[in-house]
């Protein structure tokens, strides 16, 4: 095993040691560093000298020792041994190279690899739920399109970090001005335009969105925009006139399964039976997510095998068991034990909406409650829901959840 170890030894005088710790005579500063179990290289420093310069008004710490190796003798250097390989993100590792590896999007692979013949790109929209490919299926088609140019020829943005006009006006309007030659670097030709990726666009601030209007127009020659969004709601219809929108599909249960079958068997992955199916349920369609809960339970398993209960811990999934037994403390018509209960629930770290969503489920598939009653109960879910992404406390809108749920089980309104 490659070592990078420094080992330091201080030689002291003791008999000349007084009162005062300045007065400790240093002989010498030993450092032994270790490339290799079996090669040394010795250091010698000064180190009184090094003592008087820390203390030199402005002075900048820097030791350059003396190696005490002949000439001939040969030592390694920390860029002869091995480079270890940094470990990958898995969700990167198998991101899609190119269009034919993205998965589930079929109608929208098909069109964009038309538009590989044609020089002529629009600008693109995609947009659909997180984690189906959206903005792989556009590194992939740059890929495609610009080849060993990749990099120089695409801006990527992450418009909910930069959101503001600011943005705009300097980063996309300045790429966006730059021209483009119509070959490449080894003389073939190249399609002369850039890309400018703007991920999660619908977090763009409205004035940063019609900033960006303009700034499409006056760049159409030279640079095409691609948009990458959840909701195509929030994307001022200006922008959404101005381009060609892509509408990209949850992934189906099969794909979901197929890939990460192939994930697990490249990586020598070991688990039970309906691991799988368990990653697939807590993900609801997002491939993204699936991935990165593959991974996770791998490296806190190792070999040791991938369990359902590994699952349901590494998700932050509220168990059934407690889901079941708040609704049964709802029942008991007891302030008393669901105030008890939902600090019980708190200390386990659970977030309160996760708790709400399970709760929607549950609700919604309770044959014991009638209509009037879940859409009472639902109501007063999507009022606690927005609370909490306003910033409001999690125990206060649980707790007004939970009286509501009681309330209508115990005391339903005639």
């Amino acid at each position: 095993r490659q070592l990078n170890k420094i080992v330091i030894a201080i030689v002291i005088d003791s008999s000349k040691c007084k009162h005062s710790f300045w007065r400790f005579n240093f002989l010498s500063l030993f450092v032994v560093r270790f490339y290799n179990i079996n090669l040394v290289q010795l250091f010698r420093v000064n180190l009184q000298s090094v003592i008087m310069e820390a203390f030199l008004k402005g002075y900048k710490p820097g030791i350059k020792p003396k190696p005490l190796v002949s000439k001939g003798d040969a030592v390694p250097t920390p860029s002869s041994s091995k480079k270890t390989k940094r470990p990958t993100p898995w969700v990167e590792k198998y991101r899609p190279k190119c269009m034919n590896e993205v998965v589930y999007q079929d109608e929208v692979v098909a069109v964009l690899k038309k538009s590989l013949a044609n020089p002529d790109l629009p600008n693109l929209l995609f947009y659909g739920p997180p984690g189906t490919g959206k903005t792989s299926t556009i590194l992939a088609l740059s890929r495609e399109i610009f080849g060993d140019m990749f990099k120089s020829r695409i801006l990527e943005l992450n418009a909910s970090d930069e959101r503001g006009i600011q943005v705009i006006r300097d980063k996309v309007k300045s790429f966006a001005q730059q021209t483009a030659s119509g070959t490449g670097s080894d003389g073939k030709p190249c399609p002369p335009f850039k890309i400018i990726i703007l991920d999660e666009a619908d977090s763009m601030t409205s004035a940063a969105q019609s900033a960006l209007r303009r700034t499409m127009e006056k760049a159409s020659k030279s640079t095409r925009f691609c948009l990458i969004c959840n909701y195509i709601s929030r994307i001022i219809d200006p922008l959404t006139s101005r381009c060609s929108k892509f509408r990209f599909k949850p992934l189906s249960k099969d794909t979901l399964c197929q890939r990460l079958n192939y994930i697990a068997t490249e990586e020598n992955v070991t688990f039970e039976n309906d691991v799988i199916d368990s990653i697939i349920d807590f993900s609801e369609g997002d491939l993204r997510k699936a991935i990165t809960l593959l991974q996770s339970a791998h490296r806190l398993k190792g070999d040791e095998g991938i369990t359902v209960n590994d699952i349901a811990d590494i998700s932050g999934v509220v168990p059934t068991k407690w889901i079941k037994e708040l609704m049964t403390v709802c029942e008991s018509d007891s302030y008393e034990k669901l105030e008890k209960f939902a600090c019980n629930l708190g200390y386990e770290g659970y977030t309160t909406g996760q708790v709400i969503n399970q709760l929607h489920d549950e609700i919604v598939f309770n044959d014991s409650l009638n209509n009037k009653q879940k859409a009472a109960i639902c109501e007063k879910i999507a009022i606690c829901d927005k609370r909490l992404l306003d910033g409001a406390d999690e125990y206060l809108q649980l707790m007004d959840l939970c009286c509501t749920i009681m309330q209508q089980i115990c005391h339903p309104p005639e």
